[in-house]
């Protein structure tokens, strides 16, 4: 009798130590998982396509979308994203300068160029004394509107203020009296565009497509390549050295995604960093 229980105590003893090694197997076979909140056009388009070649590497990428501008930030620093993909490298550096959060880049992914848009303002030779501009609340853009209408000779800046940081009160020359107004969220853009006439709306390039409009075409004047407004991945500071965030920024920099930029958007979203 004893050395039946001696033999099945052998027994269970092998069975959990075989299951305890078939766990610690199938733990270090599971997929890494990563969540990046996006902007849904075109970021989280972009991150779609990438999600076949991180499953290859043995990442699964969960994309979470947003429609404002806040909340990304504020999930990031919570823990809730492991990084965002949706705002340009001015904006983040003034929401870290203004809120303190402890963010890094990793990788700058694409451009969208800023376009001036009107419903019923066809060149800019058309636009009146006193036209109203509508903005974003965004701080950030105003600099990045405003240099675009001293390029279409339409403002003058003032030449001692660096064009990110300008804003309405540096303008020293407005011959056509423009009125500029910057009190509605990014997203409401296009409604406003629908709805006032004889009005220039600023809208980024990401709620453009979004609302159907081809900024290429239906933009009254757009920003050029030369843009220094970067869309990044932006992680925690304590996760800027990170294998597999890093990996997905050289997936998004891939010739095949770059090449998918450049296809989906046709010029209206430019990528960067890539491959050449």
């Amino acid at each position: 009798m004893k050395k039946i229980l001696t033999v099945v105590s052998v027994i269970f003893v092998l069975v959990l130590a075989a299951c305890g090694n078939s766990d610690e197997d199938s733990g270090s076979e599971n997929t890494k998982e990563i969540t990046v909140g996006a902007s849904s056009t075109p970021h989280a388009q972009i991150l779609e396509q990438a999600k076949p070649i991180l499953k290859e590497k043995g990442i699964t990428l969960n994309i979470e979308e947003y429609q404002d501008y806040v909340l990304p930030n504020e999930d990031l620093k919570s823990g809730t994203l492991d990084a965002n993909y949706f705002q340009h490298i001015p904006y983040l550096e003034k929401q870290i300068a203004d809120i303190g959060y402890d963010f890094k880049h990793i990788g700058g992914i694409h451009i969208e160029p800023m376009g001036v848009y009107s419903k019923t303002i066809n060149s800019v030779d058309d636009i009146k004394d006193g036209t109203e501009v509508i903005m974003s609340r965004s701080v950030a853009d105003h600099g990045r509107i405003l240099a675009l209408f001293e390029r279409e000779g339409l403002i003058k800046l003032d030449e001692s203020v660096d064009k990110v940081d300008a804003t309405v009160d540096d303008i020293i020359e407005n011959p056509k009296n423009l009125k500029f107004s910057a009190d509605v969220d990014a997203a409401l853009l296009p409604e406003l565009y629908n709805s006032e006439e004889n009005a220039l709306v600023a809208i980024n390039t990401n709620y453009a497509i979004g609302a159907e409009l081809n900024p290429l075409e239906d933009a009254l004047f757009i920003e050029g390549e030369e843009s220094p407004y970067v869309n990044v991945i932006a992680v925690r500071s304590e996760d800027k050295d990170n294998e597999v965030l890093n990996t997905l920024v050289d997936v998004l920099h891939s010739k095949e995604i770059q090449d998918f930029i450049i296809e989906e958007f046709e010029g209206a979203v430019v990528p960067v960093g890539g491959e050449e």
